[in-house]
């Protein structure tokens, strides 16, 4: 990565859309640029779970103007990510490819663990004092995560189903709060909050954080107001919630420091908090100005050198799972070589095809742990499904489904391949696993593949081939595989070097 390059991140949250660029000087990011756009996402999620046209018009529309300022920036510069709302869109699989065309960068929708591991990367690079125990709390538009972490590593990561957005629309229909639903509210978010304040208690921490919009609007309106003396406190808090409730309706609220923009949400913001401080029993919370977008920033900067997370994830599922290490980096060398055969563009050092290909190549037999029959399947069910720090969910659905193909019938996976790439990755795989079927360190098998219009071509030594009718037994047997989805696979003979 060259000095004082620019880096930039998308935040899709359920309340508003944020851009950072970010200038790269050594190991640190200086902010440079943002753009906000308060696109309110969940406020257009249907009782259905689908966003509707409105919602997806102002989300399209503020990614086109984020598109513009980011023209001329090199595709691995950029991360986008998507939070709660377009987790839970059943309708999100259509609207991302027109979201992705506005902005002219792929999107990753992350999973909820995903974003507090980001949000507190982000926090713990903005606090002066990284090395005591934090308590994070980052109230969203649809989710709130919480966090404990010390130094640069979270203890405890999760997300709750409940946002400011979501809680004002349910609760303060129109704007209009009465003690009865406050009081609901706040009952509503600390249920959800009994089910990690037991082991959070446990774990402790010597100070509490809170980051993002909804944090940031109730520290600016207690200090302002005279409600504290500094950051959010008990008492300024309760101040604040009583002023809320007295003015009936939020449009009459009169507060310093109380923007337009937060008006339609500050009730639940407010709520959630409120259950928080109660819940947690605390007495004050500082403001960070670190957040998702800053944690995507340096989680970015963090690829460039090399210290990706995903390979640290990769590894430890490894180790959970007691790969046989020996076997899986035999398969992933002769994939590998396979996949570039066929694609050579994938022997680019930042490949994210063969990248891809290694981890899937390391993990597919995970599901060995659990039971030899149909491992694939539960390898598969996996990689889908845990949490697997610094992947999107798409990143481990792909994962998922290729490894889900590395063995059994084609025909049952074609449905869920939409990318023809994939193909190539899975049969990529797919030779390696059979041709390591020995699980012995014998020579590389002496196979070249090659891309054919209809399908795929292996040249194997003749003589190796007569040598190992298993193998070519399970070869002809692939070609059949194949040849249900209407591609060839052709296995010649070829003379060997000797």
């Amino acid at each position: 990565m060259a000095p004082h390059e620019l880096i930039a991140a998308v935040d899709l949250g359920s309340n508003s859309f944020r851009l950072q660029v970010g200038r790269v000087v050594g190991n640190q990011i200086y902010p440079l640029d943002s753009l906000k756009e308060p696109v309110r996402l969940a406020a257009g999620l249907t009782a259905e779970k689908t966003l509707d046209e409105p919602s997806q018009e102002r989300a399209i529309e503020a990614l086109a103007r984020f598109g513009e300022r980011l023209r001329g920036f090199e595709p691995n510069s950029v991360r986008a990510v998507a939070t709660n709302t377009l987790r839970v869109g059943k309708n999100v699989p259509e609207f991302l490819p027109r979201a992705e065309a506005a902005l002219g960068f792929p999107i990753e929708v992350i999973a909820g663990r995903e974003e507090a591991r980001l949000i507190y990367l982000g926090v713990a690079h903005s606090l002066p004092s990284p090395h005591c125990q934090q308590l994070v709390v980052d109230i969203g538009g649809g989710s709130t995560e919480f966090i404990i972490g010390r130094h640069f590593k979270p203890l405890q990561l999760d997300s709750l189903y409940m946002g400011c957005v979501s809680f004002s629309l349910r609760f303060f229909p129109g704007g209009r709060v009465d003690k009865k639903g406050m009081k609901e509210a706040e009952l509503a978010a600390r249920k959800e909050l009994q089910t990690i304040a037991h082991v959070y208690q446990a774990t402790g921490w010597e100070e509490a954080v809170g980051s993002s919009g909804t944090a940031k609007a109730i520290v600016d309106l207690i200090e302002l107001n005279g409600f504290s003396d500094g950051g959010i406190t008990h008492d300024g808090l309760a101040r604040l919630r009583a002023r809320i409730v007295r003015a009936g309706d939020l449009n009459r609220l009169s507060l310093a420091g109380l923007r337009a923009d937060r008006i339609p949400v500050l009730a639940g913001g407010v709520a959630i908090m409120s259950a928080v401080f109660k819940e947690f029993d605390l007495e004050r919370m500082v403001f960070s100005e670190g957040a998702l977008r800053l944690g995507v920033l340096y989680d970015l900067l963090g690829r460039y050198h090399h210290e990706d997370l995903r390979e640290a994830t990769v590894d430890r599922f490894m180790r959970r799972y007691e790969v046989d290490r020996r076997q899986v980096e035999r398969v992933g060398r002769t994939a590998l070589t396979l996949l570039h055969q066929v694609l050579p563009e994938s022997a680019d050092a930042d490949s994210a095809d063969a990248q891809n290909l290694i981890w899937a190549a390391r993990l597919h037999e995970i599901g060995v742990s659990m039971a030899h029959s149909s491992y694939h399947k539960h390898s598969a069910y996996i990689l889908a499904n845990a949490d697997m720090p610094g992947f999107s969910r798409r990143d481990q659905a792909r994962l998922s489904r290729i490894v889900l193909a590395h063995r059994g019938k084609l025909e049952r996976v074609q449905p869920a391949v939409f990318d023809n790439r994939d193909w190539l990755l899975i049969f990529a795989l797919r030779t390696a696993a059979v041709l390591h079927r020995a699980r012995d360190d014998s020579a590389e098998p002496p196979v070249q593949a090659a891309l054919l219009p209809t399908g795929f071509e292996l040249q194997v030594e003749s003589g190796w081939l007569a040598a190992s009718p298993l193998t070519a037994a399970t070869l002809a047997e692939e070609a059949r595989q194949w040849a249900g989805l209407g591609l060839d696979l052709k296995v010649k003979s070829r003379r060997g070097n000797g």
